[in-house]
């Protein structure tokens, strides 16, 4: 031991004894390495998997919340162009949201959120935006039904923009159909012609938009020829509607109750 620690006599037979039983050792030492590996990657393994489904999680809640804002930036964009309207009009107004559609094919109704609780009356005159939608119908205590200017029963007076010729806006009972009566065939109105409102019959103000000239079809057995037009306002696309008092008209109703 003494020649072995001061001469090293040994080293070489240890290293060669270190070298023969090394695999004896790493056989011994595998399972745990082994354990260790298979912890270490199961682990990462779990925490990847778990990762990955909170991310998907997290990336479907920021999706939905995504629409909802999109949703809102159009709701935005409906009530500036409802204020823009409003302003255009100067007259007293009040937004009402649109509670539901009438399902019968052959009418064109819907139920909005205002009535008389907020001063609303049989026959008022309801826009949205981009032009006239219909009228009020029948007015319950905190609701109302409006009839649209598509629906079969409804007739508006208008007046074509370019030539100032009056004729008379009836609904067909279509989603985006108007008819005009009694226009001859030689009227001289044109496809793309601006329809509004003529202000006869004092029901509606004058010079709201109606809609424009889709199609002209003369028909030579008759006097009249037959004119349809499309709608501007969006009708039964709207969630908000105007509901608008004409100053005038109050003005004249004063009077007559003086």
């Amino acid at each position: 031991m003494v020649a072995d620690h001061r001469f090293g006599y040994t080293e070489t037979a240890r290293g060669h004894l270190a070298t023969l039983f090394y695999p004896m050792q790493y056989i011994a030492n595998f399972p745990v390495k082994a354990g260790q590996w298979l912890s270490t990657n199961l682990s990462s393994r779990v925490h990847l998997i778990s990762a990955n489904e909170k991310l998907k999680e997290e990336n479907l809640l920021l999706r939905v919340l995504l629409q909802k804002y999109q949703d809102l930036e159009t709701e935005n964009e409906r009530l500036r162009g409802l204020l823009g309207s409003s302003q255009k009009a100067n007259e007293r107004v009040l937004v009402a949201e649109v509670l539901s559609v009438d399902l019968d094919p052959f009418t064109r109704k819907m139920l909005i959120n205002k009535g008389h609780k907020h001063g609303v009356f049989e026959g008022q005159p309801v826009i949205d935006a981009h032009g006239i939608m219909g009228q009020v119908l029948h007015v319950n205590p905190f609701s109302s039904i409006i009839i649209l200017i598509t629906d079969p029963s409804h007739a508006v007076p208008v007046q074509v923009v370019r030539t100032g010729l009056r004729t008379v806006a009836v609904g067909m009972g279509a989603v985006n159909r108007l008819d005009l009566l009694y226009l001859p065939n030689a009227s001289g109105i044109e496809e793309g012609d601006v329809l509004v409102t003529s202000g006869l019959g004092g029901q509606f103000p004058p010079g709201y938009p109606i809609g424009k000239i889709a199609a002209i079809n003369p028909d030579i057995g008759r006097s009249y020829a037959q004119v349809h037009a499309i709608p501007m306002a969006l009708l039964e696309r709207n969630r908000e509607v105007l509901l608008i008092w004409q100053t005038e008209k109050k003005k004249t109703e004063e009077v007559n109750t003086e």
